[in-house]
């Protein structure tokens, strides 16, 4: 009888979650509705997609078609009688998608941008946005209902982290499609006003951002010990702290937006947004900087920092917040083997910190690409593009034994052994079959900084920093409505390409014509 009572309670509180999401929903987006496209398959697609070579290693290059392999396989369309406006890439952990997961698998999503549109896997969260501007970060793939995974007490873990823009952008620059960002900036300037009213740290003195594990992505990081929300939970406290990742975060979005509203050309607007980015860039560094130890931290309600020493205080680099001093500072941490710098940098907790686990341990030290893609890009950013590159030449070499051994890429990795990460128990394995943002590592990290080619169609340019010793380069790379290959073996190299554009090679610039052309390089 009690189980029944408990069922009943159950079915009634469900009823009452959903009737409460029934407002209004997408007001601010213009898709409303599920037009059926087919899902495209990988045996098909493959002959379009960039060809990477990479002579120097060639099993890079399978691990790199074989993401390719899973990551199809994880496309789907919203089952019938979803609300869900878009067919999306899932990140292939349950029947729900997650916000940050869909970010960064854009991100390698760009490559394939002429196969199958990526990106619109972000219009089923602006499809389901709330009229305050909220968007769950977990939404069940069959009602589009709010997952309580991502709500908590006081709707603490509602959100992670807000980079609609930031996955947008980078795509616009490899799309340069104007017209989708007239209709994604007013569902983002909607929900970064949510995020500023509900999780800026009002009546605090550095009126920075909080955030916790779990809104925060960081699942079961240490940084929230201590501090239990209302309902108990450690890993969704409501404290008003500052949080270096969150708040770094919204410098980037507001970063992003005035590049926006420039592009649409409302200037008034991206100088709003501009103030708002320099403003809260100077209460970071004035905060959340430490210069004797030369790293980012937490604060609390008090302005204190807190001592947690994890991958999120890279975030500043990525963000623009850093000067270049504070920057080489950031360096020599992830250059230390007592913090960064192990077998398989980056883990996500540093080694010298209580609960580190050389096991992984989910994020008490786990190496995952999303965090290890933020500090590469933040690195290449800041101009240290060779220890960019050392790093993802080394999680590349480390993912592939793993592979080796296993036969499949996992949703993180350990950093001190050549295996897959425990997961948050410290006992179990993680995911395995995971793209996911591990494609990451071997697509868009493979691509951008080991063979070093990022094109950028906004700009109509490609910019090639070239070390590979051996035949290397990409063929049939697509961005804008150029098509290209560029292949370099010794000092030859040969480009081919439908379309004119900029090539900046090791510094040197050539101007692509169309058809093909050869030239010799010092």
């Amino acid at each position: 009888m009690r189980r029944f009572f408990f069922a009943l309670a159950f079915v009634l509180l469900s009823s009452c979650m959903l009737a409460a999401q029934d407002g209004v929903r997408g007001a601010y987006f213009y898709k409303k509705e599920y037009s059926p496209e087919p899902l495209p398959l990988y045996e098909e697609s493959k002959g379009m997609l960039p060809s990477p070579v990479w002579d120097e290693n060639p099993e890079w290059v399978e691990l790199y078609w074989r993401a390719w392999e899973i990551a199809f396989s994880n496309l789907k369309q919203p089952p019938k009688g979803s609300p869900l406006v878009a067919n999306w890439i899932d990140e292939g952990l349950s029947p729900q998608i997650f916000q940050w997961d869909t970010h960064f698998m854009v991100m390698f999503g760009r490559y394939a941008a002429h196969i199958f549109p990526f990106i619109e896997s972000h219009d089923n969260f602006y499809a389901r946005q709330h009229d305050d501007g909220m968007i769950c970060r977990i939404l069940n793939e069959a009602d589009g209902v709010d997952h309580h995974w991502g709500l908590g007490a006081n709707y603490a873990r509602t959100i992670n982290p807000p980079l609609f823009s930031w996955a947008e952008m980078e795509y616009f620059r490899f799309t340069k499609d104007t017209v989708r960002l007239s209709r994604i900036v007013e569902p983002i300037e909607k929900y970064i006003a949510w995020v500023e009213k509900n999780r800026r740290a009002e009546g605090t003195e550095h009126q920075l951002y909080w955030s916790n594990g779990q809104a925060s992505g960081m699942d079961n990081t240490p940084r929230d010990i201590g501090r239990p929300a209302p309902d108990g939970d450690i890993h969704s406290a409501t404290d008003a702290m500052g949080w270096i990742d969150m708040s770094s975060q919204i410098k980037m979005c507001y970063d992003n937006l005035a590049e926006i509203f420039i592009i649409l050309g409302e200037k008034k607007k991206a100088d709003t947004y501009r103030k708002k980015a320099d403003d809260l860039s100077k209460r970071i560094n004035r905060y959340m900087w430490d210069e004797t130890t030369g790293l980012y931290y937490d604060v609390d309600t008090e302005s204190v920092r807190t001592a947690w020493i994890t991958s999120a205080t890279f975030w500043p680099m990525l963000a623009g917040i850093s000067s270049p001093e504070q920057t080489a500072r950031l360096v020599d941490a992830i250059k230390d083997e007592n913090l960064f710098w192990r077998r398989l940098p980056l883990p996500s907790l540093a080694a010298n910190q209580p609960y580190y686990d050389k096991c992984g341990c989910y994020w008490r030290g786990g190496v995952w690409a999303p965090t290890t893609y933020m500090t590469v890009k933040g690195l290449q950013k800041s101009g240290y593009e060779e220890l960019a590159s050392i790093i993802a030449r080394r999680n590349m070499a480390a993912m592939y034994k793993v592979y080796e051994s296993t036969g499949t890429i996992w949703e993180l990795y350990s950093p001190d052994m050549y295996m897959p990460a425990t997961d948050a128990t410290g006992v179990y394995m993680v995911k395995p079959d995971f793209v996911g943002w591990s494609g990451l590592i071997p697509i868009s990290i493979f691509i951008e900084n080991i063979i070093g080619i990022n094109a950028d169609a906004s700009a109509n340019s490609v910019v090639w920093r070239s070390t590979g010793s051996g035949r290397h380069g990409v063929e049939g790379l697509r961005f804008g409505n150029i098509i290209t290959s560029l292949i370099r073996e010794g000092n030859r190299v040969d480009v081919s390409s439908n379309a004119a554009y900029t090539l900046s090679l090791n510094g040197k610039v050539y101007e692509i014509v169309e058809g093909k052309q050869s030239f010799e390089i010092e």
